[in-house]
């Protein structure tokens, strides 16, 4: 008689933290103090298993360079999060609140970093309208 086997449970979506790099955002001309591959090295190395890290080409908010949009987890999602859009991020210490934010389970989980209150904004729906579900 074969042996049943529990199929593993499909993970749940991780906190996901999304970071521009297209035409402003990232751009060495335009931002040339801002060491951009340190900032994704940084951003990876804290985050580790507690979110991932994903790249886009361009997300559209140029005005706000550089971007990075930290998105719940399902679980944080379940409980209210949605993603939050933050501008101008390139101090260090801006990478570093938003590691520890998803470290510390992300939005619907963790309140936001005060410093980061600063950094917020809203997209218009036209932008939100074009992205994937999980950007929204």
């Amino acid at each position: 008689m074969p042996r049943s086997r529990k199929e593993p449970a499909a993970p749940a979506a991780p906190v996901t933290v999304t970071v521009c790099r297209g035409c402003c955002c990232g751009n060495a001309a335009k931002y040339p103090g801002v060491d951009h591959r340190a900032q994704l090295d940084r951003l990876n190395a804290g985050i580790g298993a507690a979110g991932k890290v994903r790249v886009v080409d361009c997300l559209d908010v140029c005005d706000h360079a550089n971007v990075v949009v930290v998105s719940p987890s399902a679980e944080g999602r379940r409980a209210g999060g949605r993603p939050v859009w933050l501008g101008w991020v390139f101090q260090d210490d801006m990478l570093d609140d938003v590691t520890a934010w998803v470290r510390d389970g992300g939005p619907g989980l963790a309140d936001c970093p005060g410093t980061l209150d600063l950094q917020a904004f809203a997209v218009s729906r036209r932008i939100r309208e074009g992205l994937p579900e999980q950007a929204r």
